[in-house]
């Protein structure tokens, strides 16, 4: 299997040089050359463990890594998960279930991609002998996930860029109160948005990226996002077998990433009927999926923080196929979206999505009216995939965070506060974390400094 990039002017290259490089050099982001028809095999997949699952997916597209190695690797990577299903799939009613994506050591849907992803670093780094510094930007959870998946690694140090004051506390702690000497937290002023901005022209200095050996830990790596692949397959094999051609995926996202793996499984053969994109305030993928208009708007702080995007970057993987995989095509749609931030589709196929969104004066009352009507606990950014449910399909909810990570929106809500003991401890450790200014220049200043 060979990696290409969306932008067409990176050569191809084999499963572990694209998750090692993470940004393509000429700014585009790595997918397969092509994508593999797996409907045959949905049969013999059916009665796997969570871990087995992901290494008989996975094999298919890290060809390059030996058989035994990949299942080493799949194996460690979810044996550190809470729940004995890994992503226990949860019935509420005859047509609503929820997928639970949260019993990861950060309680957070991130871990799936960045548990895998760390362990093939640590490989990497063994196989090659060398070292390798991650960088990445996040909105609340990415971050954290990075870093517990890099935790104490030999070889590596792991840089997350976060906005100042816009994750939650809890959040924070997260990735600020590890200890551990290979961890950097940079909180940059401003938004996500615009450490993701800086973190994109660092990865466009190529003699930069290359004297570090730098790799991306956001969903533009590829690994993220075939792992995240996973799930979606593993809650589709456990639904009965009448739901499944009727069933849509509610997904709360910002950076596109989380939907776009389930919409690559669809890619895939697995018949999916559907997916609706849950958005907060910040709801640029919403006017997108209503208008066929992708323009950036002002970020506001919300309930929802993980989502507080404007620039989804993963939705260059999906502009790729929508204009026939031509990445000429992909260049100017991006040139134009940078120096105007926006971008009108004339042929725009909204056939397999639909959208909703979610204001923060909405999200308390919908967690209300779920634990009243299901007893059940959801955290604020999936209370925003509650919103609209189609009573003409069969729903399946992501829930991609513990509510114990916002425990004062919930108890808010409903009079509870969640609560989990690794967040608790947290809160008795030191935060280490360094003030920066969202700039590439700062940043690149600071990775000089600290990098391995």
């Amino acid at each position: 299997m060979r990696y290409v990039s969306t932008r067409g002017q990176t050569g191809p290259l084999g499963f572990s040089d694209a998750v090692a490089t993470g940004l393509a050099p000429d700014g585009g982001l790595f997918l397969p050359e092509s994508m593999p028809d797996i409907s045959g095999l949905l049969p013999r997949l059916e009665r796997l463990s969570y871990a087995d699952l992901c290494f008989e997916f996975m094999r298919g597209f890290a060809t390059d890594v030996p058989a035994d190695t990949l299942r080493q690797i799949v194996n460690r990577s979810y044996a550190g998960f809470a729940h004995a299903d890994t992503a226990p799939l949860v019935r509420l009613d005859e047509r609503t279930h929820v997928l639970e994506l949260f019993h990861g050591p950060t309680l957070a849907f991130k871990d799936f991609a960045l548990q895998l992803l760390g362990n093939l670093y640590e490989h990497q780094c063994r196989t090659r002998g060398e070292s390798i510094n991650v960088l990445g930007a996040t909105s609340g959870d990415t971050g954290a996930a990075a870093i517990h998946g890099l935790l104490g690694k030999p070889g590596t140090a792991i840089f997350i860029l976060y906005p100042d004051g816009r994750v939650s506390p809890l959040q924070e702690r997260q990735m600020t109160c590890t200890g551990a000497a290979n961890v950097h937290a940079l909180a940059v002023d401003g938004t996500f948005d615009d450490a993701q901005a800086a973190l994109k022209e660092i990865f466009g200095d190529q003699d930069f990226r290359l004297r570090h050996r730098l790799s991306a830990v956001n969903s533009i790596n590829l690994a993220r996002v075939l792992a995240q692949c996973v799930y979606y397959l593993f809650a589709w094999l456990r639904l009965p077998a009448a739901e499944r051609g009727n069933v849509e995926f509610v997904v709360p996202t910002g950076n596109f990433g989380n939907v776009l793996a389930g919409w690559w499984l669809q890619q895939m053969g697995v018949p999916i009927r559907g997916f609706k994109v849950a958005t907060n305030q910040n709801d640029i993928l919403y006017r997108l999926f209503t208008t066929g208009e992708y323009r950036v708007g002002d970020v506001a702080p919300s309930l929802a923080p993980s989502m507080d995007i404007q620039v989804a970057s993963n939705f260059e993987r999906f502009i790729y196929s929508q204009v026939g995989r031509d990445p000429a095509q992909v260049r100017a749609i991006m040139a134009a979206f940078k120096a105007t931030g926006a971008w009108k589709f004339e042929h725009f196929d909204r056939g397999t999505f639909s959208a909703s969104r979610c204001t923060d004066a909405e999200i308390p009352g919908i967690i209300q009216r779920v634990h009243r009507q299901y007893g059940y606990v959801a955290d604020p950014h999936t209370a925003c995939a509650f919103k609209e449910l189609n009573p003409d399909r069969v729903s399946v909810v992501l829930s991609t965070a513990s509510p114990a990570k916002f425990p004062d929106t919930i108890k808010a809500a409903i009079g509870l506060e969640p609560t989990h003991p690794s967040l608790e401890t947290l809160k008795s450790r030191p935060v280490v974390k360094h003030r920066l200014p969202a700039t590439a220049a700062a940043i690149r200043a600071y990775v000089d400094t600290h990098a391995v």
